[in-house]
């Protein structure tokens, strides 16, 4: 049996929307990260056979398959092949699952999984606009099968079905806060993320010479349960959901270099993680966000682990329902669901997130000497996305 194992994880600080990565073209920002990784383990780039992408608003800047583009202009070789795929949120992660099938299944030996998005400069559904003059992206017949809700009232709807009311999302909202803060106090996230130099602008928006370091995650904020309460909620006028327990928009990119174990120790690498199972699943598309549910379970199902088997949960915080309602559906222990923060506190570079969340897991793991890693998301349209990783 071939054994895919991940032999090193890097990404980029999170930037805030309009903040510290928003200079950069999305292309050259993922390919910083591309680069640094393959530069990083020493690597030949030539050797990397298929650089697999994920991206959500596909448009503009970000579109022409973009992993492909910064493959390029990051100046590494035009022999290795790219793809950009688009699981909506769960992009990067199902470029990670796909990419370790390609290794699995023998068609290459070597493969790099990434993703990408700068909401600041392509805003979130920015490729499906009726501005574009191109149609809109459901069409009717759509209408006869499932009703159309938006991420924010599935949100409402998973809170509802599973008891959660806005006590509860305000804690978890300061817990994935206080847990970031945390995290960079005690340098939790070292090793595993690259400095970025970006352009800096005038008062006008004019890209100047200069340049800027982004050295942290921006997303983090001082608060308390008495300022959350504060907040309007954002879907429904009694919602349970503000700004404070949904994720943020953000800009990122990240990377997940991948291959065989044979390959591994050929080229005097040490892996590191053990890609145990992956899975993508398709769940009712109108409550759309509870896709964690179904792709928790059918991973442990096919590996025979239990859910106390798992030592770190990393679960993308869409908003807090859908983490709220995955603990309680799947019994998973809260201080092992990610315990360095989510994407409330950190943010949510849509198409990068699944890379981001797996480059944590591999850490978080080693920091505490822990075994097996779990990462999922819920993902727009209905689906979930899996994958378990084992240290060594």
């Amino acid at each position: 049996m071939t054994n895919v194992v991940i032999v090193d994880a890097l990404r980029s600080p999170i930037g805030k929307r309009n903040g510290g990565l928003s200079t950069l073209h999305p292309a050259d920002l993922l390919g910083i990260v591309q680069k640094a990784v393959v530069e990083r383990t020493g690597i030949d780039p030539a050797a990397v056979e298929q650089v697999v992408g994920g991206c959500v608003s596909q448009v503009g800047e970000q579109s022409f398959n973009v992993t492909r583009t910064a493959w390029l202009s990051a100046g590494l070789p035009m022999s290795t092949a790219a793809t950009t795929v688009d699981t909506q949120c769960g992009s990067s992660q199902q470029a990670t699952n796909l990419a370790a099938t390609l290794v699995k299944g023998g068609v290459v030996d070597v493969a790099l999984a990434c993703g990408v998005e700068l909401m600041s400069r392509v805003p979130i559904g920015a490729n499906s606009s009726k501005k574009l003059g191109l149609g809109v992206p459901i069409p009717k017949s759509y209408f006869e099968q499932y009703e159309f809700a938006s991420q924010f009232e599935a949100a409402e709807r998973i809170a509802e079905r599973w008891g959660i009311g806005r006590v509860d999302t305000d804690a978890l909202a300061l817990a994935s806060q206080q847990r970031a803060i945390r995290a960079w106090e005690e340098d939790r996230f070292a090793g595993q993320y690259v400095e970025v130099q970006a352009p800096d602008r005038d008062e006008e928006g004019n890209l100047l010479d200069s340049t800027h370091r982004v050295a942290r995650d921006e997303g983090m904020r001082e608060t308390s349960l008495e300022k959350l309460a504060t907040l309007k909620p954002v879907a429904r006028e009694d919602g349970v959901h503000t700004a404070g327990s949904s994720s943020q928009i953000s800009d990122g990119a990240s990377a997940v270099l991948m291959m065989t174990e044979e390959r591994a120790a050929a080229l005097g690498l040490r892996p590191r993680a053990r890609v145990v199972d992956t899975c993508l699943v398709g769940v009712d598309p109108v409550m759309m966000l509870t896709g964690p549910i179904d792709a928790t379970q059918r991973l442990l199902s096919r590996t025979g682990l239990s859910i106390d088997d798992i030592d770190v949960f990393e679960v993308n915080e869409a908003f807090a329902s859908v983490v709220l309602a995955w603990q309680k559906a799947v019994g998973a222990d809260p201080q092992r669901t990610n315990p360095n923060g989510g994407a409330i506190a950190l943010g949510h570079p849509l198409g990068a997130t699944g890379g981001f969340l797996l480059t944590k897991a591999l850490y978080e793991l080693e920091r505490t000497g822990g075994r097996y890693g779990l990462v999922s998301m819920c993902c727009g349209g209905g689906l979930g996305t899996g994958t378990i990783i084992e240290r060594l």
